[in-house]
């Protein structure tokens, strides 16, 4: 049985563990209504960007003359894995969530025969893969001392990805990353960006293009998956936030009835130490 010293000490340790808790979560608070801003106001344009190259993409179909990117390179064996998580920890299993179903995906291709490269984005992903995945590992995006991701960053990621098509080491590219929804979910999401792939895609485009719907879909490609990967930054940045807060919450939720548990220990404890101290005392007396 712990002494009424550990007890204090614990109840100490405790309660200086619930301020950082409570801090950190006042703190992913603030952070997340700024990027729960910057999500809901990227989802306007990359939705109207998707139903763009939706219609442009109907309209050229799967002629020799459309773009590869869209197209595809006609093979189906080397698949890279993009993985975008946090560069830091302690929000819950939103890491996890996204490592799992990349896992996933990983797993079925080697199945099926297929080659796997993983390309991580943030530092957690990377932990947690390093153990089973370490060899299909081709590179890494550092985004640690990035205090505000932007478009530029997305840019070069797109252009590691399309370069990586380009030169035959990819032939399709999927990325991973979490959807935000609330603050309590988040949800796991992949999407294939390499060849490109437009959801409602509507029929033939009843327009004249000039130049041609081959020549601007070659330009805005790339576009288009810079900012997919953009909106994924994004979505992934307001899901880290709100997933830190609610484990925050739970943790200084968590830290508050281990004290009340430890108090009420503690209570008993110097109760029952005051209890034998007396029985003593009044002992010895009597035995005077």
């Amino acid at each position: 049985m712990p002494s009424l010293k550990d007890l204090k000490n614990r109840i100490g340790s405790v309660k200086n563990t619930r301020k950082i808790t409570k801090a950190m979560q006042m703190v992913a608070a603030a952070k997340l209504r700024r990027a729960q801003e910057a999500a809901e106001a990227g989802r306007p344009f990359a939705e109207r960007m998707n139903a763009v190259m939706a219609s442009l993409a109907s309209g050229v179909g799967q002629t020799e003359s459309a773009p590869r990117l869209l197209i595809g390179n006609g093979r189906d064996q080397t698949h890279l894995l993009v993985v975008m998580t946090s560069e830091r920890g302690l929000c819950g299993g939103f890491n996890s969530s996204i490592v799992k179903l990349a896992r996933a995906r990983a797993t079925e291709l080697v199945g099926r025969g297929k080659t796997v490269r993983i390309l991580t984005v943030g530092k957690k992903g990377r932990e947690q893969l390093r153990r089973d995945w370490s060899h299909a590992f081709v590179g890494h995006v550092d985004l640690s001392e990035v205090r505000r991701v932007g478009y530029v960053h997305a840019q070069d990621i797109a252009r590691q990805l399309t370069g990586a098509f380009e030169g035959d080491t990819a032939d399709v590219v999927t990325i991973f990353y979490n959807r935000f929804q609330s603050v309590i979910s988040q949800i796991p999401t992949q999407k294939q960006v390499i060849p490109a792939q437009f959801e409602d895609q509507a029929g033939p485009a009843l327009y004249d293009y000039e130049p041609s719907e081959e020549a601007i879909l070659a330009d805005l490609l790339p576009r288009s998956i810079a900012t997919q990967i953009f909106t994924a930054l994004l979505e992934n940045g307001a899901s880290e936030q709100g997933a830190r807060m609610s484990a925050m919450d739970n943790a200084t939720r968590n830290a508050g009835d281990m004290i009340n548990k430890l108090t009420i220990q503690y209570n008993r404890s110097r109760q029952a130490a005051i209890t034998k101290e007396l029985i003593e005392i009044i002992s010895g007396a009597e035995a005077l």
